[in-house]
This record gives C-alpha cells, sequence and structure tokens, in this order.
C-alpha cells in the first residue's frame, strides 16, 4: 500500500478527514455551497503516493462526473494530471465506495452533455468556465468491468 499524503489546504485535509473518518456519514456536503460531494481517492501522478480530494457530487447512470474547474482559476488543478497519469480510483459516494476508472472526455457531443449535467448539478460550473481562457478538464469515472 502506497504512503497517504493529505490534501495541503486545511480546509480540504479536514473536509476530506470528516467524510473518511466517519465513514461517509458526515462531510457529505461542500463547504458553504451545501451541495453533496464525493471523495475521489486517486495516486499521485509523481509521487505515486495516495492522494484524497473531494469534488462536486454529479453522477449520470452508474458514473461520475469529475469537472477541473479550480473555481476558474487560469491552471488546472494537480488532481487533473494524477488522474491521466493514473486513471484507476475509487470514489466514495457516503458510504459506498466504489472502484472506478477514469477518461477524459475530448468528444465534443459527450463533454457537452456531461457538462450540461455537471452545470445542473453545480451551477457555479458556468461562472467558472466564463472566467477562464482555458478548457476545464472533464471526466467521467466508470465501474470497472469485473
Amino acid at each position: 500500500m502506497s504512503e497517504y499524503i493529505a490534501p495541503s489546504i486545511e480546509w480540504v485535509r479536514k473536509h476530506v478527514e470528516l467524510y473518511e473518518g466517519s465513514g461517509g456519514t458526515k462531510g457529505t456536503t461542500l463547504r458553504e455551497t451545501g451541495m453533496p460531494c464525493i471523495i475521489v481517492t486517486h495516486k499521485g501522478g509523481k509521487t505515486g503516493a495516495v492522494r484524497k480530494i473531494p469534488l462536486m457530487r454529479v453522477k449520470v447512470d452508474d458514473s461520475y462526473v469529475l469537472v477541473g474547474s479550480m473555481g476558474g482559476q487560469p491552471k488546472n488543478p494537480v488532481w487533473v494530471y494524477n488522474l491521466r497519469a493514473h486513471p484507476d480510483v475509487q470514489i466514495r459516494d457516503e458510504t459506498v465506495v466504489t472502484d472506478m476508472r477514469v477518461r477524459e472526455v475530448s468528444d465534443p457531443d459527450e463533454r457537452a452533455k456531461l457538462w450540461e449535467a455537471s452545470a445542473a448539478a453545480f451551477p457555479p460550473y458556468n461562472d467558472y468556465r466564463a472566467k477562464t481562457t482555458r478548457v476545464i478538464p472533464v471526466f467521467i469515472a466508470e465501474p470497472k468491468p469485473d
């Protein structure tokens, strides 16, 4: 088992600790938004260490949409590069933990559909997109085949 490196941002680290430490019964909404969130456990692209990040819960069928918005900042969040390097993840949605595989969505039609679902779940995504010149990465986390 790889070493776990906790998030460096204090509120993110505390959120992950609350969510994980409660077995998914507490911390299931993200900060002041009150919106449902998930915990994505993934492998660091450079370190290979276990990383965990809370993201907005955007569920489409049996998959999850992961949006690398970073609030519309000019650069991608680090987890985007981690997922590109290591696509196998675990998604904790409250008390349910599922092994999944992510893929970055580049097909324009699929991306538009997933963006629409994401913005319906969390409308500020549209504001974030308007704030930045970068193309915000969109991933889909799908159940791993048996």
